[in-house]
């Protein structure tokens, strides 16, 4: 019995502590959940039951908040470094050793959870037709479900694909249910062409199915809140072609940047009345809630994809909140991000720029200031562009139960606390404050941004800038960007955005600060083919000491870093490659 029993996970492993029902996630969408040990004639032998099923296929959607080991996929980034010894990234991608258990859960456990998914939407494809329909639903009800489930199966495996594309490349592409107590690839050792895997499937995939989800209007039922719609298979489709299009995957895939500029104007086109930027309330708050809030949970339309969960409690940010509020430290964005702001009134407060995004060090930890900008290295913080102060909590600025105050010996820098911050700096993006309130008892949504609006204006106007697209074009499609956040400053005006290179890597500035902790960063890098360049780069952060009754800021490397060439796609899990004898990637 046990290869026909489906093992159905309802809570996903991934290192969540407080996941959802599906009920509780997506409304009155998702009944009471079927025993997880049901036949899979069972399963299928009712509509109600292999909805269920398929429904779960949801909990398969990533949440990046302490997801690799209690550590966030940024931290293997350039952006942050995780502060307690334990966090996955810190000893795995961090030195370079992409074997380590530590870092297991996007390492290996991305393989086996997305072709489990995968699993699930085969299955889905290849029995739902056989499924009779519930005695209370009408034909056309019973037609129209179907129709919009098989979508959902057909976006769904697109979407895991495309997650294992990003971490392994071209892997066997299976549309057939497997033997799951079997050798599940089997068959399948053969690695497709980077076209054929993405241009040919991944992407026909997702144009085939985008009519056949549910339209923008039912999807804002509440009672949908959190399924895929048909804007969400577009604006995944603006991001993939835009990635095919860029410097690592363009000429093996034979996508273009007009195709990019396409893709994302399709989105536009289409369903650019439907979302927004966030842009109620001051800046600071308009951007934070523009990450916190859904359209079911606060009125905002720019999330397009989203991981709907359930409120949530102090237990789920203790690992990254400050040791002075009795949190754990965790996230620590580093120097290496805030220095990638601009200024308040929209000037860079660096002289130079380069391909990464990051100003140029020199070979040390201190780039060379615009004296035009007004940025004072003695207080870096200071009148700087407000995603800064809503993405990151440095000294002196209110939070929580007190002022953040990371000075040597002080509240969030005690001396002897392995956990303090090793950077200067404290995550505040993703972390609810209303969570602090009445001594920590207080709840609040943390729901995981997949897709928001704000990223495919950053596509739109890096595919305009590479088709050789006006500067006023390429700027003013970024202006309310900044706009949204009080950054009014005309971007057409500024001296040092004349060039196309000059436009590129603002572009890239901008993308990895309006999208810092999103889990953009690692692969936009990979992209670009900048990732040695930006993923080998030491971890810079400040010593704030304190002198003569004032701070003193002292640029320092916080964390030496290993990245090569051969980093740029994970090293198949070896139990697979034991077992099928299926090609590595190269260098592992």
């Amino acid at each position: 019995m046990r290869k026909k029993l489906l093992y159905t996970a309802f809570v996903l492993g991934m290192g969540m502590a407080t996941l959802t029902s599906c009920e509780d996630a997506f409304g009155g969408f998702l009944d009471k959940q079927p025993s997880n040990e049901l036949t899979e004639e069972q399963v299928f032998s009712e509509w109600t039951t292999m909805r269920q099923f398929h429904t779960d296929t949801y909990n398969f959607l990533l949440h990046g908040a302490g997801r690799v080991n209690q550590s966030w996929l940024d931290t293997a980034s350039d952006l942050g470094q995780t502060s307690y010894s334990t966090g996955g990234t810190r000893s795995s991608f961090n030195i370079g050793n992409y074997y380590a258990w530590s870092g297991s859960a996007e390492l290996t456990s991305i393989w086996e959870s997305r072709y489990r998914g995968i699993r699930k939407c085969n299955m889905l494809l290849e029995r739902i037709d056989g499924v009779p329909k519930s005695i209370d639903d009408s034909q056309e009800k019973y037609e129209k479900e179907k129709m919009n489930y098989k979508a959902e199966a057909r976006f769904f495996r697109a979407y895991f694909y495309w997650e294992l594309f990003l971490r392994y490349g071209p892997v066997p592409i299976v549309k057939e249910v497997l033997d799951p107590d079997g050798d599940l690839l089997t068959g399948y050792t053969t690695r497709p062409s980077l076209k054929e895997y993405v241009v040919d499937f991944i992407l026909t995939e997702l144009n085939e199915c985008e009519p056949d989800l549910i339209d923008y209007e039912e999807s804002i039922n509440a009672s949908n809140a959190g399924r895929i719609n048909q804007p969400t298979a577009s604006a995944l489709i603006s991001r993939i072609s835009l990635y095919m299009a860029s410097d690592r995957f363009r000429n093996e895939s034979g996508v273009t940047w007009q195709n990019a500029v396409d893709a994302a104007n399709n989105f536009m086109t289409k369903y650019g009345h439907n979302y927004e930027l966030f842009t109620d309330l001051d800046g600071k708050t308009a951007y934070t809630n523009a990450i916190l809030r859904t359209s079911y949970e606060g009125n905002n339309k720019e999330v397009i994809m989203f991981r709907n969960d359930v409120k949530v409690g102090w237990g789920a940010i203790f690992n990254d909140t400050p040791v002075g509020e009795g949190g754990n430290g965790g996230l620590c964005p580093s120097q290496n991000l805030v220095d990638m702001y601009d200024m308040a009134d929209g000037t860079a407060p660096f002289a130079q720029y380069d391909a990464t995004g990051a100003p140029v060090y020199n070979g040390n930890a201190a780039p060379t200031i615009n004296a035009g900008s007004g940025y004072d290295d003695t207080n870096p913080c200071a009148n700087r562009d407000p995603r800064l102060a809503a993405s990151v909590l440095y000294h002196g600025v209110e939070w929580g139960n007190g002022a953040i105050n990371v000075i040597i010996g002080q509240r969030d820098n005690p001396v002897g606390n392995a956990n303090a911050t090793p950077t200067g700096y404290y995550v505040r993006k993703y972390i609810p404050e209303a969570i602090l309130s009445a001594v920590h008892t207080g709840t609040s949504y943390r729901n995981w941004s997949i897709i928001r609006y704000a990223e495919i204006m950053l596509n739109y106007a890096e595919a305009l800038n590479e088709t050789g697209a006006s500067r006023e074009v390429v700027l003013n499609t970024l202006q309310p960007i900044r706009d949204r956040v009080g950054m009014t400053a005309l971007l057409t005006e500024r001296a040092d955005l004349q060039t196309q290179s000059q436009i590129r890597n603002f572009i890239r500035k901008e993308r990895t600060v309006e999208l810092a902790f999103e889990e953009h960063r690692v692969w936009d890098v990979r992209r670009w083919n900048v990732a040695v360049e930006a993923l080998a780069r030491p971890i810079y952060g400040m010593d704030v000491t304190l002198q003569d009754g004032r701070a003193v800021y002292t640029r320092k490397v916080a964390q030496q870093r290993t990245f090569t060439d051969k980093m740029y796609l994970y090293p198949i899990p070896e139990t697979e490659v034991w077992k099928t004898n299926i090609e590595n990637n190269p260098g592992w």
